[in-house]
């Protein structure tokens, strides 16, 4: 349902479910602490791939990130449960779920070639990126979604709303 500010995610019942749901409290600090992670992760892997040095820092912390992306979406996926009625692909969430199972999927190719053995060290971290590239874009996706859903709905949003737009 679109309004002429922007799109009606919630319907009054959803609302209400989303701002009692502990979950929403967690999506809204796991959000931004996977972002961060990311980030110093993406520096510690185009730090490895320039000059050959700190493969072992980079490939911990691009563990470390894909076990945060694995955490957010199990707790995302328990969030839209409690809101929407399903555990995944809530039509308010559609694309941008579509979208985090490539990203998830993406790191889980990385995490099965280093434990495999095979891929080289470069090509593992041209996957990492490869992977943080479209995490981007699938954040990037929430963080316009949940705009275009404060616009519609002034003034009921919620401190995690307002953190991710801000």
């Amino acid at each position: 349902m679109a309004s002429q500010r922007g799109i009606q995610l919630y319907t009054p019942e959803q609302r209400q479910r989303r701002d009692s749901s502990r979950w929403t409290l967690v999506q809204g600090i796991l959000a931004p602490v996977q972002f961060v992670i990311c980030i110093v992760s993406a520096v510690l892997v185009v730090r490895f791939l320039m000059t050959g040095e700190g493969y072992m820092a980079a490939t911990v912390s691009v563990v470390i990130k894909t076990m945060a992306l694995y955490t957010i979406m199990v707790t995302g996926a328990i969030w839209e449960k409690e809101v929407f009625g399903q555990y995944l692909l809530a039509p308010a969430f559609f694309w941008e779920d579509v979208v985090s199972f490539l990203v998830i999927a993406l790191h889980t190719v990385y995490l099965v070639a280093l434990a495999a053995g095979s891929m080289t060290e470069a090509q593992l971290m041209q996957v990492a990126l490869v992977a943080y590239a479209i995490y981007v874009v699938n954040a990037a996706q929430f963080v316009w979604k949940l705009r275009m859903a404060r616009l519609s709905a002034p003034g009921e949003s919620t401190p995690a709303e307002k953190e991710a737009v801000a």
